[in-house]
């Protein structure tokens, strides 16, 4: 109906892509890569928000922003205006024969337009409904609006990022609506093995996240302890955490007895193994800052990558601290088909590079064939496929409804 994705574990899915901005259209990327063919509902003349932002504010203005282009690639674009009794209309059809349905609208919206999950399933039983949100759709916080950085913060994960002098700190990217991305992506490929199918999805960013602050969590729930931010030190071994070299950053964790035993013999710091201040974890974990001074008089004589190879040939897990470009120049990243680049893509007037799925199935990363599309770019294939002829497509586009 839009454009064809013929591979992957999930070709032959269809996925209707009512998001906007990040967490939902996140979920839809990581579906789209693994085959299925996902039409991203827009509203006319608008479009996803993420359309508008981004770093480059001319493709912003142009409704083709990076933040869009980002998690777009391989969907098809149909505007509709839901709030027309012909725009639902048009979608009830669609969900005729889609697999699924994601939107990530606060909790009730999609009810009184009358396309809430009850609505839908009258129209197929078999649909697959998940609706994203930063709370769930019950509770007293339900109705509240949330991005990112509210749910970093009420989660707790800002207080315990940085170090007793930075925290509370937002985490540098949108880790919850990433994760409930991946929430939501994961529970529909479940949801899509059921037997028979037809599902309601409630995904909870704010759960989301603290579902994978498991070992945060039960610290505090078993072990009765509370958490505090350790900036760059982890909490559960000693040395393991970032120490200063030469020219930067290296993380060590050295986090078996025979790990730290390599470590400090490598740095000729043998000395240290049999002092009463390391002798054990706890010990070690007690007096980390004490370590960290005498390990770092070595390490700072070489550069963080030398240590890092070295190191890593021992056993001794290491990695020099990178900045995002400097990531995505290894060749870890660039032997692998990581990236997957479009040297045409409409409505941009440059090459375009996006990151696909991290994830490769029988040695083959998932790519889409299909660049990001401009807003409204398959309304008239799709509608021509659901029977719609060229004069009532353009009524209905003269009317505001598509």
């Amino acid at each position: 109906m839009g454009t064809e994705h013929s591979t992957g574990p999930l070709s032959g899915v269809r996925v209707l892509d009512l998001t906007n901005v990040l967490a939902g259209p996140f979920a839809c990327h990581q579906l789209v890569h693994l085959g299925a063919e996902v039409i991203k509902v827009e509203a006319v003349g608008k479009g996803d928000l993420a359309r508008n932002l981004g770093s480059d504010p001319e493709l912003s203005a142009s409704g083709m922003g990076i933040s869009f282009l980002a998690q777009n690639a391989g969907k098809s674009s149909l505007t509709l205006n839901l709030k027309d009794p012909r725009g639902k209309d048009i979608l009830k059809q669609l969900v005729r024969d889609a697999d699924v349905l994601v939107e990530n609208y606060r909790p009730g919206v999609m009810d009184r337009l009358s396309l809430g999950y009850d609505s839908l399933k009258e129209v197929n039983p078999n649909l697959i409904y998940c609706a994203i949100s930063g709370f769930g759709q019950t509770g007293p916080w339900a109705d509240r609006p949330a991005y990112d950085q509210i749910i970093q913060g009420v989660s707790g994960v800002m207080s315990i990022t940085g170090d007793a002098g930075s925290a509370p700190l937002r985490v540098g990217y949108p880790l919850a609506d990433s994760i409930g991305g991946l929430t939501a992506a994961m529970t529909i490929c479940a949801a899509l093995n059921a037997t028979p199918r037809g599902t309601y999805i409630d995904v909870s960013m704010l759960e989301s996240v603290l579902a994978t602050m498991g070992w945060v969590v039960s610290n505090h729930l078993i072990g009765g302890v509370a958490p505090r931010p350790l900036g760059n030190e982890n909490p559960t071994s000693a040395p393991s955490g970032a120490f200063q070299c030469a020219d930067g950053l290296i993380n060590i964790a050295a986090n078996k007895d025979e790990q730290w035993e390599i470590l400090a013999r490598h740095l000729g710091r043998d000395d240290l193994i049999a002092q009463d201040a390391f002798l054990t974890r706890e010990d070690r974990k007690a007096n980390r800052l004490r370590l960290k001074a005498e390990l770092e008089t070595v390490l700072t004589t070489r550069s963080a990558q030398i240590w890092a190879e070295e190191l890593n040939a021992l056993g001794v897990p290491a990695g020099a601290v990178l900045s995002v470009p400097e990531a995505l120049k290894t060749t870890q990243i660039t032997g692998r088909e990581f990236i997957t680049r479009f040297p045409v893509v409409p409505g941009v007037d440059r090459i375009v590079d996006i990151v696909s799925m991290g994830a490769m199935l029988d040695g083959a990363r998932p790519a889409v064939s299909n660049p990001p599309p401009v807003l409204g770019q398959h309304t008239t294939s799709i509608l021509e496929k659901l029977g719609f002829n060229q004069i009532q497509i353009e009524a209905l586009r003269a009317e505001g409804v598509i």
